[in-house]
């Protein structure tokens, strides 16, 4: 969604590259630590799924601003092609070169980057709420994990059709390949992948807003002797409620 231009600076090359290594290193964190989180309780995982989702939450905010700058460029230009910010096309372009035969190829593969880096910061809230799973934290992470894996899956299949030499890109957003290519395209496609982002953005906000106020809770769960769900955690407080408080006189 954008005007490609064939001229390709370093910088382009470099910051897909970056870009690229930052999504590859979250997920291989997401991966150790879900190794990790079926074995004893290790409380470097809670400092390692805090990072993750630290970092997601930075990566998601460019992503939405860019599909932000897309739908207001939009609102005043809505029968030009779509347009792309600065650093979303120069990324383009430096993914563009994989395959200079299909120019749209680079937008795809950036989004679809983008797409990955937000999904790896809500699998972090997944991860670190493992054994705190009644938390809210924990149920807007999952809500989240679902909805933008099913997104993240639209993005695979918009860059593979792209990449395999669909003359469009096949999938929810594009009606399957089927609309023509012009605004009525346009709009559409913006459209959806600016709202599938903001809903995913707010469920991701409300997620790390929950797990905010109950990382007490969670941390807890990472404790040395911590069991495997946040049952065995309360446990102690409830011995304590129910253990007999004798009154002033000595008297049960």
């Amino acid at each position: 969604m954008g005007n490609m231009h064939h001229s390709v600076s370093g910088w382009d090359t470099t910051g897909a590259i970056l870009l690229l290594g930052w999504a590859v290193a979250m997920w291989a964190a997401v991966a150790v630590l879900a190794v990790a989180s079926r074995r004893n309780v290790r409380p470097w995982v809670f400092q390692g799924a805090a990072g993750v989702i630290g970092i997601g939450v930075v990566g998601q905010i460019g992503h939405l601003q860019e599909h932000i700058a897309q739908a207001a460029y939009w609102i005043g230009h809505p029968n030009a092609k779509p347009w792309m910010t600065p650093w979303g096309e120069g990324l383009a372009k430096g993914y563009g070169q994989i395959d200079k035969a299909h120019p749209s190829l680079g937008m795809e593969i950036l989004h679809l980057i983008g797409n990955f880096i937000f999904l790896a910061g809500i699998a972090g809230v997944v991860l670190i709420t493992n054994r705190a799973r009644q938390t809210r934290a924990r149920k807007w992470g999952k809500m989240g994990l679902w909805m933008q894996g099913i997104h993240g899956l639209e993005h695979v299949v918009l860059t593979a059709s792209v990449a395999l030499g669909a003359t469009r890109a096949i999938g929810l957003s594009t009606w399957f390949g089927t609309l023509s290519v012009g605004p009525g395209l346009w709009t559409y496609r913006i459209w959806w992948h600016t709202l599938a982002n903001l809903v995913g953005s707010v469920i991701f906000g409300l997620a790390v807003y929950h797990l905010w106020q109950e990382r007490a809770t969670v941390r807890a769960t990472f404790m040395a002797g911590a069991d495997a769900d946040l049952d065995t955690v309360k446990e102690p407080v409830r011995a304590r409620v129910s253990r007999p408080v004798p009154d002033p006189a000595g008297v049960v």
